[in-house]
């Protein structure tokens, strides 16, 4: 018997169809997948499950967990399902967790909601999940705030928090899209083990067909709000009959054209720089220092795409700033276009001008309330001369033109575009005073494959028609090798290994760099030929 039967669910927001005729069952101590890209409708399913729907929504069907059918249940009936029965962790741990609270509490605050356990007693048992999510108490205090913690550790309070009280379906939407390699093992590890020993099942929500395949055992694929698709995941993999699940798994592979090879002339050289960060944990104590990028060294060519991969709090972000003199440098300089730039002066305009970087999270990197006219001439206040009339509506025309966008969308709002488009208009936003290096931290991390995968063709055109390089910073080893031509590899503020991307992911020779690739999960190669 399924322990979370879905039988022909439709749901409308207000006269908007978003799914239509879904058909899902989960079978106790199983990990079903549910793949598809951002609008496919994962997540609205999975909310239909929890009952937390928007005001608006209209949903019809079925929806049985064990033998409760969900949709008859009252919100008063409903608040003891969740928690107890279905838990649910979310795609963004610092957005679902209270910043205000401790994580001890939070996490007791389950227990004091639904069996009514004392604030002792909740708390000691809240610290007991913490600890089996690999959060002790004798390295991580219960009484620790969100921010206080990684994004790695964040998403393990929000496990605790789901386990607390031990349901019987956890549905997890997304949980290491934006986490690096090694913590996203760490968190796949856990679930898997926590599905075994809890005697629990999972509803694992994601767009990486490579997790998919590591951790389901069957698979639904979703496309505009239907599933197309279902099987057990070896037998998904290899037949593949459904075009949709086709374009996925082509897209999750896809390398982009990467066009001429680099120059060996240099455009970029770091020669031995450090920075170090100073913070005082009181009003008397003494600052304390913290090398967070110390002795580094490296180039980067003309028409070079470089690689950066390393874990969350390597350096490699710190690196990028120091790098657009956003942080100033402790030791060494940096030569870039006959420029230098060391512990003692000011970056120049010239050499700013010339770098310039498309960030994680294009959302968070632009001012809702200004059209992207005014977000796209941002970099202009750069130049030495204002632009202005109608030269700068040619310029802001050819920057959209150039990246798949067109002239009509300066007038338009960024909550009026999908993520890929949001993500075009930043690389937009870098183009449009023709730089000749371009930082890219995180670019393609939380998009979908599909969009993933459009997004790196057009970077690869890009560098082609405009001479650029790129520092390509990111934890996913896959794109790593799909977009660059060489690949550094940093730990603790420190590159431990460099060369050619194939040569390095093929033949590591530091073994940081085997943790890496060990860690990276991969769609096993029998299943990657049809059958």
């Amino acid at each position: 018997m399924a322990l979370l039967k879905i039988e022909n669910l439709h749901l409308d927001i207000g006269r908007i169809p978003i799914l239509r005729d879904i058909n899902l069952s989960v079978q106790p101590g199983e990990i079903c997948g549910l793949a598809g890209e951002s609008g496919s409708g994962k997540s609205m399913t999975a909310l239909c499950v929890m009952n937390l729907l928007p005001a608006m929504a209209r949903a019809s069907g079925q929806i049985t967990l064990t033998d409760t059918d969900l949709t008859r249940l009252s919100e008063e009936a409903m608040c003891a399902v969740r928690g107890q029965q279905i838990s649910m962790i979310f795609q963004e741990p610092m957005t679902a967790l209270n910043p205000l609270r401790t994580i001890g509490d939070q996490v007791a605050e389950t227990l004091r909601l639904h069996r009514r356990a004392s604030w002792p007693e909740a708390r000691e048992i809240a610290a007991e999940k913490l600890a089996r999510v690999g959060l002790p108490a004798s390295r991580f205090s219960p009484d620790l705030y969100p921010h206080e913690l990684s994004g790695g550790q964040r998403q393990r309070v929000m496990i605790a928090q789901a386990i607390a009280l031990k349901p019987a379906l956890l549905i997890a939407d997304e949980p290491t899209t934006a986490l690096d390699v090694t913590t996203q093992a760490g968190i796949l590890s856990l679930l898997r083990d926590l599905v075994k020993s809890e005697n629990m099942s999972m509803l694992l929500i994601t767009h990486d067909l490579a997790v998919l395949a590591d951790m389901a055992d069957q698979i639904s694929v979703m496309e505009k709000g239907r599933i197309v698709e279902q099987d057990s995941t070896k037998s998904l993999f290899r037949n593949r009959r459904h075009a949709y699940t086709r374009k996925l798994f082509a897209a999750s592979g896809h390398v982009p054209d990467k066009g001429t090879a680099p120059s060996d002339r240099p455009l970029l050289q770091a020669s031995k720089i450090g920075v170090t960060y100073r913070r005082k944990s009181g009003l008397f104590s003494k600052p304390v220092e913290t090398e967070a990028v110390r002795g580094l060294s490296f180039a980067l060519h003309e028409n070079e795409s470089l690689g950066l991969v390393g874990e969350s709090g390597c350096g490699k972000s710190t690196l990028s700033r120091a790098l657009l003199g956003l942080q100033p440098l402790s030791a060494g300089h940096i030569d870039f276009l006959g420029m230098r730039l060391d512990s003692s002066s000011q970056m120049p305009t010239d050499m700013r001008r010339a770098m310039q970087i498309v960030f994680q999270d294009p959302y968070g990197s632009f001012n809702p309330r200004h059209k992207v006219a005014r977000l796209l001439a941002e970099p202009f206040h750069l130049q030495d001369q204002p632009v202005l009339g109608l030269q700068r509506e040619k310029l802001l025309d050819k920057a959209l033109e150039e990246v798949g966008l067109s002239s009509a969308d300066k007038d338009k709002y960024i909550h009026e575009f999908s993520g890929g488009q949001r993500q075009r208009i930043a690389i937009a936003r870098a183009l449009v005073l023709k730089p000749k290096l371009i930082i890219l931290d995180e670019a393609v991390s939380a998009l979908d494959v599909s969009i993933r995968a459009r997004i790196l063709d057009l970077l690869a055109d890009l560098r082609r028609t405009h001479q650029l390089s790129y520092l390509f910073i990111s934890h996913d080893l896959h794109v790593v090798r799909a977009i660059t031509d060489r690949v550094l590899v940093m730990r603790a503020g420190q590159i431990v290994e460099q060369g050619a991307t194939e040569t390095v992911l093929a033949r590591p020779a530091h073994s940081y760099t085997k943790e890496l690739i060990a860690a990276t999960p991969q769609i096993p190669e029998a299943w990657q030929k049809p059958a």
